[in-house]
């Protein structure tokens, strides 16, 4: 009979000891699936931010260009207002 009760209590040890790896298997795969999750967001951000930096570039380059061209449009303004003023004048 002691050796019988050895024998399940050491059962009972072996079992509480499997259920406790398996809940720390259930526990490693659920932080393994949020981790791909968080590294799937991650990536998306990298890619949300190299996108918005691009258009930020081409948004800075067309506004640039546009100032230019405004620049140029004045310079010519007040060369025809000049030519008109020199006009009248005479």
């Amino acid at each position: 009979m002691a050796r019988e009760n050895k024998v399940d209590a050491a059962l009972g040890a072996l079992r509480k000891a499997i259920d406790g790896l398996e809940n720390a298997i259930d526990m490693r795969i659920e932080l393994q699936r949020e981790n791909r999750d968080v590294e799937g967001e991650v990536r998306r951000v990298h890619a949300d931010r190299a996108r918005l930096a691009q258009e930020l570039d081409q948004s800075e380059f067309r506004a640039n260009r546009l100032e230019e061209v405004n620049r140029e449009v004045s310079r010519r303004l007040v060369t025809a207002m000049e030519t008109i003023r020199a006009v009248l004048d005479r």
